[in-house]
């Protein structure tokens, strides 16, 4: 029997509840703002529920934690998959700077 491999990320499949560390960005458009990329590997389980939780445009509504740091949020879709905005206030307050790996614990909201 083969052991199950190792994934980057934690997922609940009860509540699509997802734990992972990505590298903090910044996108430089006509409105400037920080992302956190979701995995490749969690982003299979968002889509498969994606058609019922959004609200349009693919945007799927979470609630994020980043250390000490909960706020309510959007996923955007992004070359497939997804990313999270993440708000300057909390940048500053938990210190983050553009490169930094960030564990973010995010769930779906209702």
């Amino acid at each position: 029997m083969r052991n199950a491999p190792e994934l980057p990320f934690a997922i609940d499949v009860e509540t699509l509840d997802i734990e992972f560390a990505g590298e903090l960005w910044y996108w430089r458009g006509p409105s400037p703002y920080h992302f956190i990329t979701v995995p490749e590997e969690a982003c299979v389980g968002l889509r498969a529920v994606s058609a019922v939780v959004t609200y349009g445009w693919g945007m799927i509504p979470v609630k994020v934690r980043i250390g000490a740091s909960a706020f309510e949020t959007s996923l955007f879709p992004k070359d497939g998959g997804y990313v999270v905005p993440i708000k300057d206030a909390v940048r500053l307050t938990e210190g983050l700077a553009d490169g930094d790996t960030v564990t973010v614990n995010l769930a779906i909201r209702e």
